[in-house]
């Protein structure tokens, strides 16, 4: 058994020699030796995780992790209840074959000699620092990923899979592309991870969707199905088919009633503050075994889920919420499971897929006004189904349930091949999106608030004949009521303005093309005080300071003030009175690739973690992406911003008159500020372009806030791929023209040194955690079919020396002034500008 465990060790030690593995460990455990009050280090630990000794095994990995967490207990309760109910499944779930198994024992272990004493001593050694590393309070998800893909010992691959459940929800949530990748593509990662994302699906609706839209966007690169690699597939089936449910144990007859509180107690089922895992009886045979109990889909009663023109296309059908135990639950604040059995994710994912076919049709039309009538008529739609038990799937902020969208604001942006739409969503906020009530259809004909004057004040036209404190309502309003507001020659007058003066902006154009997009011919009946009101609405709402313009209608949408926007669709929505009524916004792409959309945003959010806790005031903004396939998904929009191309274009100024012109002369205060934010943000995406090689910088895809920083978006070109074939025209390190310069004051000015200086510290703090950079991009490109991982190998290589480990500070210094020297003075830059002018207009 020594010989055993000695080999083991060593095979071990050689598992975790990579040079990313080592330098983790040598970074993260410099601190972790601790001193009693007489300055001695304290062994003991050491010593008794040394004599347990190492063999390759998972049962021992697991022992050695669980006895050495016992004596943490006070701290570590919940983590180790955790560990010990999966234990089973863990050693359950292995789908290796025996075979394979047998020969790794005759080829790793038996027939070798043992090792000298020495050796096993530093093998113990090792498993001792490591599993201190694990138990330590450093230790965070950005380390269990790095050391998920690296390792490639059952037992460390088992023990990280469980200590999952020890983090935070939102930290695993957004490694979540990485863990599905390796979920893919890796089959001993996968048998370790499987637990805990079965168990999260059973218990969150979103988590759900968000498993199923990513393993249906990374498994198109799996060209060869076998046994090792699907696996993704099998578990967004099992996903989508409804088959990882909460198990609820049903007491038909027996419901709670609002009398008896005592006996709802026993008969409530709420979600587990304890995050512990509980396998089915089917999980037994494997990671995919289908289910059999009696919540699966294949009994649930047909519905019209699905169907727009019944206006319950995202309706589940569930009668759980209504119940006597669903009312009770709502007013003491539990969540009700459902027992009926009705869907839980076609809702939602019926609500994405209508978003989505509307810009697969939109494609399909030549020019900008065709897609936007086209875009209104759609959306009137889909609003016939609205209000539902649908939202917005982005991360933690979807305790809302979708109530309308005001079809005539959606707009149509930029593209010339796809189409691209923004799209605005009246929300209510609820504290529990699955259990809540859903309001009532409220309808958008507002001819009603003309006999009340507003639904404030319903009590003015009231008649109090008794002395009872409520209010008698009269039929008619009492002297209030006239009959000649129903119609009026101003009626008629505004009636003919708004034929004539028919255009995609109005207000009134759904009215008159709707008629046009339906199949009835039946002629559509509108009655005057709402188009008066509507009318009045669009030509006393604040003007634009960009005019409309029929090639690029976005202009005028997009320079509106967010808070001006929100206020004037609030007046005009029937939800506006409501005190939880919020305006959200998005941004639906179909016919692009936004996984590497998804990657550039994974590391912008590091980077602005790591330059946050450096304390350098750099300034990026990361703006959420959702892939639901790998040629569809959702963005979230940047509010109060326009793009350089736009301002440029609509405003005939430079972009530092322009800066004059929104913030003040150059020495007040409004211009100085924008000047500071423009510097910080400008120098934030500057070192984000040249870590991440981003192409396709044309002023189209740069972004300009009302305060004054810059927004690079689309990433579609990053890495080792950029425009026009992988030529490499832009061979600047980053996007740096006179023009910005000018904005800062100019190149011998402070704030152009200020920017220099900016750069240095950025890149010097990235450095310091590449460790928590570079995994993000490495694990993705395990299986991966993205363009940006064309080179291969070298292409992590090449990120890596990027951050230019082997340079002192000052050698540094030298090499951020030639980078800035070169971008400034890049020919590329300028004849790319030029080429996008010719090509496709944008200046």
């Amino acid at each position: 058994m020594s010989s055993n465990s000695s080999h083991n060790a060593a095979h071990y030690e050689r598992s975790l020699s990579t040079s990313a593995v080592d330098h983790t460990i040598t970074k993260q455990l410099c601190n972790l030796r601790r001193k009693d009050q007489n300055g001695n280090e304290q062994e003991a630990v050491d010593k008794s995780e040394a004599e347990q000794g190492v063999n390759g095994s998972v049962e021992n990995a697991e022992n050695v992790s669980c006895s050495h967490r016992n004596g943490h207990a006070e701290d570590e309760v919940n983590t180790v209840e955790k560990i010990e109910a999966l234990q089973v499944e863990s050693n359950g779930l292995s789908t290796v074959c025996e075979e394979e198994k047998n020969e790794k024992m005759r080829g790793g272990v038996l027939g070798k000699p043992p090792l000298p004493r020495n050796k096993q001593a530093s093998g113990a050694g090792k498993q001792s620092w490591l599993l201190r590393l694990f138990e330590s309070k450093m230790f965070d998800m950005s380390i269990a990923i790095s050391y998920l893909f690296n390792s490639k010992e059952p037992g460390v691959q088992t023990y990280l899979g469980n200590r999952l459940f020890s983090f935070a929800e939102e930290e695993v949530d957004f490694y979540l592309p990485q863990l599905l990748n390796m979920y893919i593509h890796m089959h001993d990662v996968a048998e370790a991870i499987h637990p805990y994302i079965v168990y999260r699906c059973r218990h969150s609706v979103e988590f759900s969707l968000q498993t199923a839209w990513i393993l249906s966007a990374y498994s198109a690169d799996v060209l060869k199905p076998n046994w090792k690699n699907s696996q993704g597939i099998k578990l967004k089936n099992m996903i989508l088919n409804e088959e990882l449910r909460p198990k609820v144990e049903k007491k038909p007859g027996n419901l709670p009633s609002p009398t008896l509180p005592s006996v709802l107690l026993p008969q409530t089922v709420t979600t587990p503050v304890k995050k512990t895992h509980c396998r089915s009886k089917s999980d037994a045979t494997g990671i995919y075994t289908k289910m059999t109990h009696s919540q699966t889909t294949g009994n649930l009663q047909k519905s019209s889920t699905g169907d727009l023109s019944t206006g319950r296309a995202f309706d589940s059908g569930c009668i759980c919420v209504q119940s006597s135990e669903g009312i009770v639950n709502d007013l003491t604040g539990r969540e009700t499971v459902c027992h009926c059995g009705a869907p839980r994710l076609k809702p939602e994912l019926e609500f994405v897929n209508a978003l989505m076919n509307i810009g697969t049709r939109l494609q399909q039309l030549p020019t900008k006004e065709l897609r936007t009538s086209r875009l209104i008529a759609e959306l009137a739609m889909l609003n016939l189904n609205l209000p539902a038990r649908v939202w917005l799937p982005f991360g933690r902020n979807n305790q809302h349930h979708i109530v309308r969208i005001p079809h005539t604001q959606a707009i149509v942006l930029n593209s010339k091949e796809k189409a691209p739409y923004l799209l605005y969503v009246e929300v209510l906020e609820v504290e529990n999106v699955y259990s809540s009530h859903v309001p009532s259809k409220r309808l958008e004909n507002k001819l009603h608030v003309r006999f009340t004057k507003s639904e404030e004040d319903l009590t003015s036209v009231c008649v109090r004949t008794t002395g009872s404190p409520h209010p008698e309502f009269s039929l008619y309003g009492g002297s209030e009521f006239d009959d000649a507001e129903c119609w009026s020659q101003e009626d008629d007058e505004i009636l003919q303005f708004a034929v004539k003066t028919r255009s995609v902006d109005t207000i009134s154009q759904f009215s008159v093309d709707s008629t046009t997009s339906a199949d009835s011919k039946e002629p559509v009946y509108i009655a005057a005080g709402d188009i008066r009101k509507r009318l009045s609405d669009h030509f006393t709402a604040p003007k634009s300071k960009f005019e409309r313009d029929p090639e690029d209608p976005s202009a005028a949408a997009l320079k509106e003030p967010w808070e001006e926007k929100v206020k004037r669709i609030r007046e005009s929505s029937p939800y506006g009175q409501l005190p939880n009524w919020k305006l959200l916004s998005v941004i639906i792409k179909c016919g692009d690739d936004l996984r590497q959309e998804l990657l550039v945003y994974q590391v912008l959010r590091v980077l602005k973690n790591v330059w946050d806790q450096e304390r350098v005031p750099l300034w990026i903004e990361p703006y959420h992406i959702l892939v639901t396939s790998n040629m569809s998904g959702i963005i979230q929009p940047v509010d109060n911003t326009v793009s350089i191309h736009q301002i440029k274009k609509h405003s005939k100024k430079s972009l530092k008159e322009y800066f004059i012109q929104e913030f003040g002369e150059v020495n007040s205060e409004g211009f100085l500020t924008a000047q500071k934010n423009f510097v910080q943000s400008c120098a934030g995406y500057c070192l984000v372009c040249y870590l991440m090689q981003v192409k396709d910088r044309h002023n189209g895809n740069i972004l300009l806030d009302s305060d004054g920083h810059i927004i690079h978006i689309d990433f579609g070109f990053i890495l080792s791929t950029s425009p026009g074939k992988n030529l490499g025209f832009e061979n600047s390190p980053f996007k740096l023209t006179h023009e910005f310069a000018e904005v800062m004051g100019g190149l011998e000015s402070d704030m152009f040194e200020y920017f220099k200086i900016l750069i240095l510290q950025g890149l010097v703090a990235s450095r310091k955690h590449m460790d928590k950079i570079v995994p993000i991009v490495e694990i993705m490109q395990t299986g991966s079919g993205l363009p940006c991982f064309g080179n291969g190998m070298n292409t992590i290589r090449q990120l890596k020396e990027r951050f230019h480990m082997n340079l002192t500070e000052e050698q540094l210094q030298l090499y951020v002034d030639q980078l800035v020297e070169s971008s400034l003075n890049s020919l590329t830059t300028s004849l790319y500008d030029k080429f996008q002018y010719f090509t496709n207009g944008i200046l």
